[in-house]
């Protein structure tokens, strides 16, 4: 049922998306353009996932977390004033999904594309939109998960992991805790801010790395480290919480501690990462191991869409990170290949991994487009 769904939603949007692809390069476009070039891309190939390197489990569930991060980047395409259709898809792609959160309810990747159906609710789907997304939330909040934040792979499988009932891999912070402050927002019932909050601070005291101001995967990482005995950081598993915070942000309450305390976080962290860009505008995918790694456009993605929205937010001072944020969009125009898709996106993993220039991902591509948003607004301030 979930895949003919998938079919049934590329052929709806084939008739909003651009009569012909470009497969030129991006390179020295404006943002917005190279951002919808792209959108219409991927939205072209949404029903085979073929161009996908290695393709998981997941690759071709629309709920699921992988494309689910492409819809989050083409709301933020939406809303810096991307052309109908963008909105068009988004609606057609939750009406498919008849607003369906993931099937695990307690898992966080399963709630990523929640937040694309929360946009919709404000834009032109009404509140169908909002109810699953509710149900779920109502049932983490009424009865949490209780285990701890160890994260420990028995026999059975990853799946059968104790811990991914609550938020103990990092990337989860990305996956979850916008989708619950949104819903906040929107019905204003303080709940689901208040458990997301409590879960995100609890996850940060595990993971998060007092010296070295970045955030392990999870804890299977504590003591892992490299030849020259360096401590092994995932530029995704970061740009994920980097992303996450600068989407969580302006959902707090402006006086609220939460937002205070989340956003000495982000220049704390922003500070390091700033250090850590090569100087070809990538980061590298362990971070602090830079040399001889290849590009990676999903963790500069990330990386890059946080750095430019710190500017545009006026939480990080422009003199010190446009230039960090540009770096890392020229990066990106780079990462465009001859036939229009985004390469050197490291494939589905937990930890860093070699990675070729045609290797794409639904999740690169939705990191781009956040990119290219906060890069455009950078682009109108600084004229």
């Amino acid at each position: 049922m979930m895949f003919r769904a998938l079919a049934a939603v590329s052929a709806s949007l084939a008739s909003v998306v651009a009569p012909a692809v470009a497969t030129a390069q991006v390179q020295r476009r404006a943002p917005m353009a190279a951002a919808v070039t792209l959108a219409d891309w991927q939205l072209a190939r949404l029903a085979d996932a073929s161009h996908v390197s290695r393709a998981t489990g997941e690759t071709r569930n629309p709920r699921a977390w992988e494309q689910a991060v492409f819809w989050i980047g083409m709301t933020a395409l939406a809303d810096a004033g991307g052309p109908p259709r963008i909105r068009e898809a988004i609606l057609a792609m939750g009406r498919a999904n008849r607003w369906q959160p993931g099937a695990n309810p307690y898992f966080a990747d399963d709630h990523a594309i929640t937040q694309a159906y929360l946009w919709a609710a404000t834009h032109g789907a009404g509140k169908a939109a909002i109810g699953p997304t509710r149900a779920t939330f109502d049932r983490v909040v009424n009865m949490p998960a209780t285990t701890t934040l160890a994260f420990y792979v028995p026999p059975g499988g990853y799946g059968k992991t104790e811990c991914l009932k609550r938020w103990c891999w990092c990337d989860a912070l990305f996956m979850a805790p916008p989708a619950m402050l949104d819903l906040t927002r929107l019905t204003g019932d303080p709940r689901y801010r208040t458990f997301a909050m409590k879960e995100f601070w609890a996850t940060t005291a595990f993971l998060y790395d007092p010296v070295e101001h970045l955030y392990y995967r999870d804890s299977r990482f504590f003591e892992r480290r490299d030849a020259q005995q360096r401590k092994q950081f995932w530029a995704r598993g970061n740009g994920w919480v980097f992303a996450g915070m600068a989407r969580m942000i302006p959902l707090l309450p402006k006086a609220s501690p939460d937002r205070a305390r989340l956003e000495a976080l982000f220049r704390e962290m922003a500070a390091t990462l700033k250090t850590l860009q090569k100087p070809d505008g990538y980061w590298a995918p362990s971070l602090l191991a830079p040399e001889g790694s290849p590009p990676e456009a999903s963790g500069t993605g990330f990386f890059t869409y946080g750095m430019a929205w710190g500017v545009n937010s006026g939480l990080l001072p422009r003199a010190a990170y446009e230039p960090v944020a540009r770096r890392g969009w020229a990066a990106l125009e780079r990462a465009i290949q001859p036939d229009g898709r985004l390469g050197w996106v490291q494939q589905v993993s937990d930890r860093p991994e070699k990675v070729e220039a045609a290797d794409t991902q639904y999740y690169g591509v939705g990191a781009f487009l956040l990119a290219a948003t906060q890069v455009a607004a950078l682009d109108r301030s600084g004229k």
